[in-house]
């Protein structure tokens, strides 16, 4: 994926933002909460417990659904993860070799449950900070996070980092425009070329930093960014959406769900079986 396909992917998490459904209208404080919530939950859990992973994707998937954000989207961005996250565990199953399970001529050793539970765990986060971003907006989430108590050094960090970021792409963009313009389209940057890329770039993005603070500094930035909405309250809606989640949540985390509806055909049978000897 070229860089300005991956800009573009971003920014139209901002654009999915702006809509207008119950789910982006709750406040964003409420969304935050329960998000932290399932990541504790989820992360909770042991690293040999990979079938318990299963019923919390339904958390990403319905506000994906609620909030009109394009599973496509969803799953393209989520996999960029992938890479880094099988580099963590790919060496699990070399040293953890315990067999735990036995499925025919198939031995399951530790270290491959533990795998599968990082690759799972990953994705599971990745979609759900990502569908918070769409259904909330990056600009609000970091308002919320404020509201909730972060420091405010750190919050204005966080939104220059992100709105600096899509200024630091464009000019990356720029330069590697510029420099398909002077070459032979066929022609690939040798390892020269892109250490006076980065250069460059680095020079451009300091000198760009400089004038952006002075400019913010003559319109009266004191150290903390305007509001762009009007802030909302946390009403019944918050509270009926952070009791349902919270109540799900808690569920998922205590109750073995896929091993209950595992015994369950073993139990109706046991039942069948006392009613018609």
């Amino acid at each position: 994926m070229g860089l300005d396909t991956a800009l573009h992917e971003i920014r139209r998490l901002d654009d999915l933002a702006a809509l207008d459904t119950p789910l982006h209208r709750l406040d964003a404080r409420a969304k935050v909460l329960v998000t932290l919530f399932f990541l504790v939950s989820m992360l909770s859990l042991g690293r040999y417990e990979v079938s318990r992973l299963l019923p919390f994707a339904a958390f990403p998937l319905i506000l994906a659904v609620q909030g009109g954000v394009p599973l496509s989207l969803l799953l393209r961005r989520a996999a960029l993860a992938l890479p880094f996250v099988v580099f963590v565990g790919i060496f699990n199953p070399l040293i953890d070799r315990t067999v735990h399970l036995t499925l025919g001529p198939l031995s399951i050793t530790g270290g491959m449950l533990s795998f599968l539970s990082i690759v799972l765990r990953s994705l599971l986060a990745v979609s759900t900070g990502l569908v918070l971003v769409a259904v909330t907006g990056f600009d609000q989430i970091c308002r919320a996070l404020g509201r909730l108590g972060m420091p405010t050094a750190l919050l204005v960090q966080l939104q220059f980092l992100y709105r600096y970021l899509f200024v630091l792409a464009d000019e990356a963009l720029r330069m590697l425009h510029a420099r398909t313009q002077r070459c032979a389209p066929d022609r690939h940057p040798c390892l020269r070329e892109y250490r006076s890329l980065l250069g460059n770039l680095l020079l451009r993005t300091l000198d760009r930093a400089g004038r952006i603070h002075q400019a913010m500094l003559c319109r009266g930035f004191d150290g903390q960014m305007p509001e762009l909405r009007p802030t909302t309250r946390f009403g019944p809606a918050e509270w009926r959406f952070c009791a349902l989640w919270g109540l799900f949540l808690v569920a998922v985390r205590i109750l073995n769900l896929p091993q209950q509806l595992g015994d369950l055909p073993l139990y109706l049978g046991g039942k069948a079986g006392g009613l018609f000897p």
